[in-house]
Formats: structure tokens, C-alpha cells, sequence
């Protein structure tokens, strides 16, 4: 039987209504994998988000989290995650960790995740929001992303939280056979929320999932 990582965080008795809503809204919307529902259940969101902004953290809109960032409406998070296909013994990458709230997710749905963050701050209070949730299997680095890491390839599954111009060649070198990248790339005002499977060492398939908009993909392999 397959399962995710454990991780210690409870649902606690805040925003328990707003967050049932928000999974009302997610399954009228065509989220309706019962295990990624769980986890959207399980994450608390408002401990991730700037604290001004808590009241709005189960809305289904983007927040910004400062340096020029946003954590994804609930939605988005919901449909990618569910196009990752997650199944349990999974070791995931993670391309733009932000607040740390898709990690988090996944955290429930995977091995383990590695997650990448270019911006420093920003990389600091990820771990430190999910080592207060004690979220045990999801290890933050900062570096380039587009880069991937080489280090903990492959991955059989790998997502990208920003647009980009283009899929990375180095992370789709570090998918693994049977694996699936899910992420928007596109021009910068508007994207294409892709999902490439790795059927063999050189063969790849590409599935559209719908028109998005993310904030910039930085790096080597990103925008410059």
C-alpha cells in the first residue's frame, strides 16, 4: 500500500469554516482526488501567509508574500497537485518554494519533497513555517531552480510554481522514467499549464491543462 510522508501538524480549530468552503469551491471545480482534498484539508494555510493577510488565506486568490511574490490561490494548488498523480512513495521537486504552502501539501502526498527557492528570506521562513508544523520530509534549498538538483535526481514527479518561457531541459533530464512534470511556461502575461510524462530515456508527451498566469520563473532556464 502506498503512502505519503508523515508530518506532526493537526488541523487546529481555526479557520475551520472558510476552509471547508474553500474545498467546497475545489471540488466544484474539478479537484476531486479524495487524498489531495485531504491534504488541502490537513494544511493550514493561514500559518503561511503573511499575518495581515490570514482573514483571506481560504479565499481562492493569490497573496502576496513580499520580494515580488505570491502563494497561488487554493485552486491552482488544488489542480496541480492533482495533475502531479501523486500515489505515496514519490521523492518530488519542488521548483519555487515561496510561503511553503504547496510544499506542505505535497509533504502529505510524498516521500519526500525537495523544494528549491531563489530568494533567501523567502527560503528562511518556509523552513521555519514548516518546522513549526513539523513537516519532517520536505527539505528546503536555496539555489536556481531551473537548475533543478542533480544531487537527489530522479524525481518522479517534479513541480514548477512560476512561469517560464519554456519547460528546463536540466529538469526534464532529471524526471524519471514514468515520471511527470507538471508547471505553467508560456509568455510572461499569460501561460499554459503543462503536464510532460517521461515514457523513456528520450521520449516525452505533453498535455495542455488550461491557460494561467504566475509570477516570473527566474533563472538560467527561466526569464533572466
Amino acid at each position: 500500500m502506498t503512502h505519503g510522508g508523515s508530518t506532526q501538524f493537526g488541523r487546529g480549530e481555526e479557520f475551520l469554516v472558510p476552509r471547508e468552503r474553500m474545498l467546497k469551491r475545489l471540488e466544484r471545480s474539478g479537484v476531486h482526488d479524495p487524498r489531495v482534498l485531504e491534504a488541502l484539508r490537513a494544511v493550514p494555510r493561514h500559518r503561511l501567509v503573511p499575518e495581515g493577510l490570514r482573514e483571506q488565506a481560504y479565499r481562492n486568490s493569490a497573496l502576496p508574500i513580499g520580494e515580488g511574490q505570491t502563494i497561488s490561490a487554493p485552486e491552482i494548488v488544488g489542480h496541480m497537485t492533482q495533475a502531479l498523480e501523486l500515489e505515496g512513495e514519490e521523492t518530488v521537486l519542488e521548483i519555487g518554494t515561496g510561503s511553503g504552502y504547496q510544499a506542505a501539501v505535497l509533504s502529505r502526498l510524498a516521500e519526500r519533497v525537495i523544494s528549491i527557492e531563489r530568494v533567501p528570506r523567502l527560503a528562511a521562513q518556509a523552513r521555519s513555517g514548516l518546522d513549526a508544523m513539523g513537516v519532517a520530509n520536505v527539505v528546503v534549498h536555496l539555489g536556481d531552480g531551473t537548475r533543478g538538483r542533480p544531487a537527489d535526481a530522479p524525481y518522479q514527479a517534479i513541480l514548477v510554481t512560476a512561469g517560464g518561457p519554456e519547460v528546463p531541459l536540466p529538469l526534464l533530464s532529471q524526471l524519471d522514467v514514468g515520471g511527470r512534470l507538471v508547471g505553467p511556461f508560456g509568455d510572461r502575461q499569460r501561460q499554459q499549464l503543462l503536464r510532460v510524462r517521461r515514457h523513456s530515456a528520450g521520449d516525452y508527451e505533453t498535455e495542455r491543462l488550461g491557460a494561467c498566469r504566475f509570477v516570473d520563473l527566474r533563472g538560467s532556464h527561466g526569464w533572466k
